[in-house]
């Protein structure tokens, strides 16, 4: 078994099942050492009926802690992003990337910002374009169609054929010249594709389409693709597995009408596990 320290940077959402709180259990599960830098400490997550949501933007910490831990003699094999607070946060993580990642280490961003056409609340277009270079310092990124039509300057569709996605992914390799896996790729009301562009070749893996979505979801397919592929599973396997895991952590949920925020993903972990035969 592949034991690897994996650094995953994203905010801390207090309730809300999303970023730190899916991040740091689900790659554990998956058996490797997770550690964590938390970009800003929220008290939910800010979709859905939260309102009023507390924002602490923790981008003066970065580089204290970075210098704490260069002292310390401390690196990681994968260094995961997801959910940063503000803009300022991005020529920090680039710093980090430079001095905290082990040699032959991964560097894998979520550019998780935006979905369903819009940004998340509190981004702009300066976000934007410092997350399209935050991409391009990537050997993996995994933005949703909403996030890799605005780094790429693409009109957003709801309704779009293979063509469409096609270009989508090239113009995505000219920004990361690593391997770039598009999500939430949808061609019909029955099925959902994950795309994946390595080595100058495309892939996809197809899986059930569920009604229902959940906010969460790019969180926990991020965490346990990262935990999956860190155990040296290639893309496709890894996109698999989370594939697979994210259906079930919306199936487990999708009964309790309560439970709109977020998946349980946790009553999920063993079937992980066992996808991970650890």
């Amino acid at each position: 078994m592949s034991y690897k320290r994996i650094l995953t940077i994203q905010d801390i959402s207090c309730v809300g099942q999303c970023s730190i709180t899916v991040a740091l259990p689900i790659i554990s599960a998956c058996a490797h050492e997770t550690c964590i830098l938390p970009s800003a400490v929220l008290s939910t997550h800010t979709g859905g009926s939260f309102s009023g949501f507390t924002f602490n933007d923790l981008s003066e910490d970065f580089p204290k802690i970075k210098e704490h831990w260069l002292k310390q003699g401390i690196s990681f094999d994968a260094i995961y992003t997801g959910y940063l607070g503000t803009a300022k946060q991005i020529d920090y993580v680039c710093d980090i990337f430079g001095s905290l990642k082990r040699d032959g280490g991964k560097i894998i961003v979520d550019p998780a910002m935006a979905d369903n056409g819009v940004l998340y609340t509190g981004f702009d277009d300066e976000y934007v374009e410092g997350m399209r270079y935050l991409c391009s310092k990537a050997d993996i990124i995994l933005p949703n169609i909403t996030e890799a039509c605005l780094m790429t300057e693409t009109p957003y569709k709801e309704s779009y054929g293979k063509e469409y996605i096609d270009g989508l992914v090239s113009k995505l390799a000219d920004i990361c010249s690593g391997t770039v896996i598009l999500t939430g790729v949808s061609y019909n009301d029955r099925e959902v594709n994950v795309v994946i562009a390595e080595n100058g070749e495309q892939k996809s893996y197809t899986h059930r389409k569920i009604s229902k979505s959940y906010h969460g979801t790019g969180d926990v397919f991020s965490s346990s693709f990262v935990g999956a592929f860190m155990h040296g599973l290639g893309v496709l396997d890894a996109v698999k597995i989370a594939s697979d895991y994210t259906v079930e952590c919306i199936e487990n949920t999708i009964d309790d009408e309560a439970h709109w925020y977020g998946t349980k993903f946790e009553t999920a972990i063993p079937s992980l596990i066992r996808m991970l035969e650890l």
